[in-house]
């Protein structure tokens, strides 16, 4: 039992790791590229982006992973991993902080943008870009976060208990 709960701790790790490191990626290096492109680029470079992106191995990541933290909680809780369980409690609320922001922010933003129409590209970008860079710098932050107290987590199931 203690190495699936080690195992589906790791995966909620990766996962968690994955999901910081496209949102940072945003943060830090695709998002000030687009800045620069003029409003038809920057439409079209998103539009294609927000498609492209909703693909079985992000869907496995954005979903697996707050599913395998919840799982490691519940065998931490009744077996050898409860030293860890506070922590892997709060990579999974972290998480699901990102997973809120997303649905209730970037999503809808996403959504206004794919229906922009080529005569109001500037107007659709204006509404677009400021509140999604801030919301996806948060969503970074956030699951950075969670990332990293996922990985104390394993520091701690990974050291002999008593």
């Amino acid at each position: 039992m203690r190495l699936v709960q080690h195992l589906t701790l790791v995966g909620a790790t990766v996962g968690a790791g994955l999901m910081a490191g496209l949102f940072a990626a945003f943060a830090y290096a695709v998002m000030p590229a687009l800045r620069g492109a003029d409003d038809r680029t920057f439409v079209d470079a998103m539009q294609r982006i927000n498609v492209t992106i909703v693909n079985g191995w992000f869907l496995l990541a954005f979903l697996g992973t707050p599913l395998l933290a919840a799982l490691s909680a519940v065998l931490a809780w009744r077996g050898a991993g409860r030293p860890a369980l506070p922590w892997i409690l709060c990579g999974l609320a972290l998480y699901l902080v990102m997973v809120a922001v997303t649905v209730a922010v970037n999503v809808p933003l996403n959504d206004a943008l794919a229906a922009a129409g080529a005569s109001d590209l500037g107007a659709a970008r204006q509404r677009f870009e400021t509140p999604w860079v801030a919301w996806n710098l948060v969503r970074a932050l956030v699951s950075t976060a969670g990332f990293g107290v996922l990985c104390w987590a394993l520091v701690l199931t990974g050291r002999p208990i008593g």
